[in-house]
């Protein structure tokens, strides 16, 4: 692999300086080479003590060899016919790993860079004063120094953006754990002992209360959304996943709608830590209705402002079951009649009122409503007044106009 190189063509300046003199300055550059690399590494440590000491296989300093080998190429290049000096770039793609992994910018790195430069073309202006250097020349190797600059920056840049990669890829993968762990159904145990070692390891502090959250892509390579920091998101699943900590914190709310604009999918009710999986099931529940067009779409629904839905239409065996066995007494009826009967013993029900406000909520004449009410009274006779069997009349009944079939009630199809 190639680096960048600090470029002095032939026509230069510097090819210009007679090739005795050039001689003389490369022969006297390269001798002091492995002494102003100490120079440079020792000023280095001096300004940046944080920097680690990691040694090669002979026991010694990889910066100093990638420093010295970095004057040195530079150097040879200068008697050379290339354009482009060959550097072996592992030692500076090592810098740049190394930042990374320990969490630095990339700002400091590039500021150690410059220091090299700066005290490296101190020595090597003092070189071109002893073997008289024309002044044009010397600032020729200055902007030749620094193109070459840019090019071991570049490979540290490469260094740095590997190990960030690296790093995220791992965060993920120990996040990942941490929520299979979390929204696992046989977790047993004090969460905080069973998910504290997985949770310290991506610095997730064990919250109260999570919510959790199932996504619908807006589309199959949309980005994942910034839910910001605290939320453990996984994009791996068909349905991304996310743990919202302290779902009711303020501000939270706020961020996530503005966060999850353009997706749609379901939030499900705060709960305990070690519950989470149950807050899983509500979302997973809310998303199939959402998917039925029983819950409205295209939004991120949160489940404890759909209650009734939820409560309703999940189990639906059940329902169904009580549906047939409650309104038995509509089969002998035509189905336009059945509706209305049915719309008719809703109203009254949620009302517990009389024909007059019945007949206000259904916008017919209270006489109808009358009508009606007595033949219900005749269908069902005295049961209609067991408070147990009202209750499952309007639950069933509700449910039916939940689901948009309180017009269509299954005895007539």
């Amino acid at each position: 692999m190639t680096v960048r190189p600090g470029t002095v063509t032939p026509r230069s300046a510097w090819y210009a300086v007679p090739r005795l003199q050039a001689r003389r300055f490369t022969a006297l550059a390269m001798a002091e080479a492995p002494a102003l690399a100490e120079e440079i590494l020792k000023e280095i440590r001096r300004e940046y003590p944080h920097l680690p000491v990691v040694l090669d296989d002979s026991g010694e300093p990889m910066a100093l060899v990638g420093i010295r080998r970095a004057i040195e190429v530079f150097v040879q290049h200068l008697e050379s016919a290339e354009d482009r000096p060959r550097v072996h770039p592992e030692v500076f793609q090592e810098f740049g790993r190394g930042e990374g992994l320990e969490g630095r910018s990339l700002d400091a790195l590039q500021a150690i860079y410059r220091l090299g430069v700066r005290l490296a073309w101190r020595r090597f202006a003092e070189i071109g004063q002893r073997v008289d250097i024309p002044p044009p020349a010397m600032y020729e190797l200055v902007d030749a120094g620094y193109e070459y600059l840019d090019g071991l920056v570049d490979q540290s840049v490469r260094g740095y953006a590997e190990a960030a990669a690296r790093q995220a890829g791992e965060r993920l993968r120990l996040q990942r754990r941490l929520m299979e762990l979390l929204l696992s159904e046989h977790h047993r145990g004090d969460p905080a002992d069973a998910l504290a070692d997985r949770a310290a390891r991506v610095g997730w502090p064990l919250p109260e209360k999570v919510a959790v959250g199932v996504l619908i892509r807006p589309a199959r390579e949309a980005m994942a959304p910034a839910v910001g920091q605290g939320v453990l998101l996984d994009m791996e699943y068909e349905r991304p996943r996310m743990v919202v900590p302290e779902p009711d914190a303020a501000g939270r709310p706020e961020l996530l709608q503005r966060a999850l604009s353009g997706w749609a999918g379901a939030i499900g009710p705060p709960v305990p830590l070690a519950d989470a999986a149950k807050s899983l099931r509500w979302a997973e529940a809310a998303v199939r209705l959402m998917e039925r067009g029983l819950l409205p779409g295209g939004e991120v629904l949160h489940c404890t402002e759909h209650t009734e839905a939820l409560v309703l239409l999940q189990p639906e065996e059940l329902i169904d079951d009580l549906t047939l066995r409650c309104l038995a007494p509509l089969a002998q009826c035509g189905p336009t009649h059945a509706r209305r009967l049915a719309q008719t013993l809703l109203a009254w029900l949620e009302t517990r009122g009389g024909a007059p406000e019945v007949a206000a909520r259904l916008g017919v004449h209270p006489q109808t409503v009358r009508y009606r009410l007595r033949q219900i009274r005749e269908l069902w006779g005295d049961e209609i007044d067991d408070p147990d069997r009202r209750f499952e009349l309007e639950l069933v009944l509700r449910a039916q106009r939940l689901r948009g079939e309180l017009g269509d009630l299954g005895f007539h199809r």
